[in-house]
């Protein structure tokens, strides 16, 4: 089970747009993670060569200050702010809720929960 500082360094690296260091420092070897309904991908190295390739695709991605959480157990839910900017200068905000399952000081698996009409609207 986490505790209420574990989970807000997390959110501080993630914040200060440590998107890799953070899987390195915070999940499980064998974490899951899934995008709304779509199949999980399993395995740190996984999940960290997937994070990579979403950093790539972009020209900028950044996470909005203020992000909050709910603790209860080995279960946490992050809100994030995400915004994106594609590589033709357009861009898009990101608002999702992270479910979280802990084991011990490591997230073991993960869901995201967001409207995925957001990918694609631009401004």
């Amino acid at each position: 089970m986490p505790s209420r500082e574990r989970v807000l360094a997390l959110i501080r690296m993630v914040e200060q747009g440590q998107f890799l260091d953070a899987i390195r420092e915070f999940y499980a070897e064998d974490a899951s993670m899934q995008e709304n309904g779509e199949p999980p991908r399993v395995g740190r190295d996984r999940l960290i060569e997937h994070e990579w390739r979403m950093l790539e695709a972009h020209r900028e991605a950044r996470t909005l200050p203020g992000s909050w959480f709910l603790l209860e157990g080995d279960r946490v839910v992050i809100r994030w702010v995400f915004e994106f900017t594609r590589r033709d200068g357009t861009r898009f905000r990101m608002d999702e809720l992270a479910h979280q399952r802990w084991r011990g000081e490591r997230i073991a698996e993960e869901r995201f929960y967001y409207d995925p009409g957001q990918l694609r609207r631009r401004s």
